[in-house]
Formats: C-alpha cells, structure tokens, sequence
C-alpha cells in the first residue's frame, strides 16, 4: 500500500499516526519531491470511482491561486489530469494506494470502512 503524504500537513501527520497505531504496513512517498505522474493519476482516478474533483487539494493555497475552483468545471478530464500532474501541492492527501482501493484525504470512518477489508 502506498501512503502518498506532505509531512508538514496535519491530516497527514494524524493519518499516519493512524495507520501506525494499527500497525499497517505502507510505503511512504513525499508528494512535494515525487508528484504522482498522469499516468498515475489517471489510473488511480479510473480505479477509485471517484469524481476526479476528490484528487484535488481544494482548500489548498495553490488551487486558490490558480482561482480553480471556477476554472475546474470548464476543463476537460484529460486538462486535469494533466494539471494535476504539475504540482504535488495541487493533490489532496494523504492518498492511499491499495491494491483494491484508492483513498483521498483523510476520514476515519471511510479509512476504517476500507482498511477493515484488508486486515
């Protein structure tokens, strides 16, 4: 399973410290210094059955700056993707990449939900 995480931010910290105390084995990735790539993106965005607007950080300073919260509804998935791709900062974490699911951010209740499948 990978845990994709910008150790600076809080959810990602107490998401950790979530996983840790439950003893789930991940591997660790540094969004700001290894950005998922397209490729990657768009096969998790396909496999998750999420609407593509969950992989963004929304309340991030960057997508504020880039006013995408207008700009979004106008842009073709593949521009997403693409813009996605450009900046770690854009991406909502922590993410997780299982084997049969995908997560974006962190909510206890759906982490607990999915995390129950595979213990």
């Amino acid at each position: 399973m990978l845990f994709i995480e910008y150790p600076k931010c809080s959810t990602c910290q107490k998401a950790k410290k979530w996983l840790d105390e439950r003893k789930i084995s991940y591997e660790d990735r540094h969004i700001a210094q290894n950005n998922p790539t397209e490729e990657e993106l768009r096969e998790w965005y396909k496999r998750s059955g999420l609407p593509l607007k969950r992989f963004f950080n929304t309340s991030g300073l960057k997508y504020k700056e880039l006013g995408l919260k207008d700009k979004l509804p106008e842009m073709s998935e593949e521009d997403q993707l693409k813009l996605l791709a450009t900046d770690g900062m854009l991406v909502k974490r922590p993410l997780i990449v299982a084997e049969d699911f995908i997560l974006t951010g962190f909510k206890e209740k759906e982490w607990e939900e999915e995390m129950g499948r595979i213990s």
